[in-house]
Order: C-alpha cells, then sequence, then structure tokens
C-alpha cells in the first residue's frame, strides 16, 4: 500500500548530511595512463621508428607497403569512369579509329539500334571481348556518365615526347605548329582542343604534368577520333618545354585577352610555331608569357569579356590555318 517502505524495491532516498570520502580511491581509478606518447614512438603510427613494419623502418628509412594496400601504388585502383568512353556515338568512334582497347561492356537488355550493330561488328572484328552488365554496374563503371547502354575500356594513355611532335611535322614535309596548354585543367577543353588541332593541322599538343588536365577517358569522348590522330606530349616543366622548342627553331605564341597584337596581325604564324594557350580567365601565367615571342589576342567587341579557351584555340588556329595557306605552306 501507498507509504509503506518495507515492500521489495522501495527506492532508497540519499542521505543527508556529511558523508565519509573514498579516500582518494575513486580519484586513483580516474587517472589516466599519463600524457600521450609522441607519434614515432607509437607502433600503430606511420611515423613510428621501433624497427617494426609498420609505418617507418629502424634505419628510417620507409618500408614497402603490403600489395593491395592503400599505399600500394601496384594495388591502387583507378576512378570509376577514368578508363572508359561511354556513350553510343563516342564507342563508335573510338572503334572506328582503332583506338586501343581491352574490351566492350552492353548493358543488360539494352535495345540495338544501327550504332550498336556497328559498335558490336567492329568489337568482334578486333576480337575485344564483350560483357553484358546491370545498369547499375555500368553506372558505376563510367562514373555515373551518360553512357547510353555501351561503353569502352581503354588502357591508360601513352604520351609521346617532344621530339615525336617534331618529328611528326618533319614527315609531313610541315612546319611545326603545336599547341601548349598551360593552366588547362578541364577534359572537355583539352578534347574540343584537340578536336580543332585535327582540322586545323596541327601537329601535337602539350600539357605539363602538374595542374593541368590529362588524357582521360572523358577527353576520349569530347575528342572523338581526333584523340587518335592527334598526339598527345606531357612534360615536368612546360617553360622548361618551350624554351626548348625555341631552341630547335621554333616560335612562342601566347594567347591572351591584352595581347601585343591580334590573330589577324600576327607575323609569325607561318613560321614553325607553338601556340601557348592560357587557363580561361587567369589567362597565360607570368612565366608562360615572359617565354613567348608573341602574345597574340582575339579581336572582339567591347561587350564580350573572354572566350572559352578551346573556342579560342579554335580561332587562333583558323588564323594560323589561313595565313600558313596564304603563304604557301599549307
Amino acid at each position: 500500500m501507498a507509504g509503506n517502505s518495507s515492500r521489495r524495491g522501495k527506492m532508497r532516498h540519499a542521505k543527508k548530511g556529511p558523508s565519509v570520502g573514498s579516500g582518494g580511491v575513486r580519484r586513483r581509478a580516474l587517472e589516466g595512463r599519463g600524457p600521450t606518447p609522441k607519434a614515432e614512438d607509437r607502433p600503430n603510427h606511420k611515423a613510428y621508428k621501433g624497427g617494426g613494419t609498420t609505418g617507418k623502418s629502424g634505419s628510417g628509412r620507409p618500408t614497402s607497403p603490403k600489395a593491395g594496400s592503400r599505399g600500394s601504388r601496384a594495388g591502387a585502383r583507378t576512378n570509376p569512369g577514368e578508363n572508359q568512353v561511354a556513350g553510343r556515338n563516342a564507342v563508335l568512334e573510338a572503334l572506328q579509329e582503332q583506338i586501343p582497347a581491352t574490351g566492350l561492356t552492353l548493358m543488360h537488355r539494352l535495345e540495338f539500334d544501327d550504332r550498336v550493330r556497328e559498335i558490336l561488328r567492329l568489337a568482334t572484328a578486333q576480337g575485344l571481348p564483350v560483357a553484358e552488365v546491370t545498369r547499375t554496374d555500368l553506372d558505376r563503371m563510367t562514373d555515373h556518365a551518360v553512357h547510353q547502354g555501351v561503353s569502352l575500356t581503354i588502357p591508360p594513355y601513352e604520351y609521346a615526347e617532344l621530339d615525336d611532335l617534331l618529328q611528326i611535322a618533319q614527315d609531313a614535309f610541315e612546319a611545326p605548329l603545336l599547341i601548349a596548354l598551360d593552366g588547362i585543367t578541364d577534359p572537355r577543353n583539352l578534347g574540343a582542343i584537340l578536336r580543332s588541332a585535327g582540322a586545323f593541322g596541327a601537329h601535337g599538343v602539350i600539357l605539363p604534368e602538374r595542374r593541368s588536365v590529362s588524357m582521360t577517358a572523358s577527353v576520349w569522348k569530347v575528342a572523338a577520333g581526333a584523340a587518335a590522330r592527334v598526339r598527345v606530349a606531357q612534360v615536368t616543366n612546360l617553360n622548361r618545354a618551350l624554351a626548348d622548342l625555341k631552341s630547335e627553331g621554333l616560335f612562342a605564341l601566347g594567347l591572351d585577352a591584352d595581347g601585343d597584337v591580334t590573330t589577324r596581325e600576327m607575323s609569325l604564324a607561318a613560321e614553325p610555331v607553338v601556340l601557348v594557350i592560357g587557363a580561361e580567365g587567369k589567362g597565360l601565367s607570368r612565366l608562360a608569357r615572359e617565354t613567348c615571342d608573341q602574345v597574340v589576342s582575339i579581336p572582339m567587341g567591347a561587350r564580350t569579356e573572354s572566350l572559352n579557351a578551346s573556342v579560342a584555340a579554335a580561332i587562333a588556329l583558323y588564323e594560323i590555318a589561313g595565313a600558313r595557306d596564304r603563304a604557301g605552306l599549307a
């Protein structure tokens, strides 16, 4: 009954007044294990110097990670979509140009049209294995690109050397026309520039290794067949590469909104040239601009501040091709 404190489970009330302490027992029980050891003294830390296999060895040199670990290049996996050309038109043009490929992937229950039939015919003729996967798997493979149920697997791109680009011009008995990209990071720009390079007779494109776009499947898709026809070289230092080309007799033409002359007035177009294109917005870097023999701009209306890098490249290449035609060099 209510108020009966003798029943089981009764509530205990805290004692009033002072109580006897624990004599420090509880405080000692809550004490930590001392200060945190330094990183090099902790066996599971990458900076450990205790002589184990984790982090660094006793000699202070980094130990080799196991194959397949996150730090191992041998076991590293490429990003989804990095080596996949997606889309029916892109895959068809890539197969027609016979670019190196390792396999074709089709979506399960794909509705065939003339392009897919031609893709299958070319893949079979080239001896490529054909796999069928679900839409979910194909989305993952292509990094959710617009694949239209078709994807082509390509190996990593093999970059050319600067000498290879010059040799291409020499074999064609033409004055070299190269394109160097200074700070271009958008793969769509590179793909479009490759198409313009193929259309207007450029002998190659030069990319720096750092802070620059590289030859990925996205570039292949935009460039379509031009990526197979126009060689691309990758250099460690762009300004040093420009200096090397100048020592080979090429003139460096910088394309920038604040040019000394317009593309219609440039006097070096018919000479062996390397056209240097800067990033949209930033333009040419200071060192690249100083390396150029002449900086040219595209004449535009006052209301237009700048053009996309690939559009500007196409216009400049068109002007150079016209100057070469007039000089009888094309």
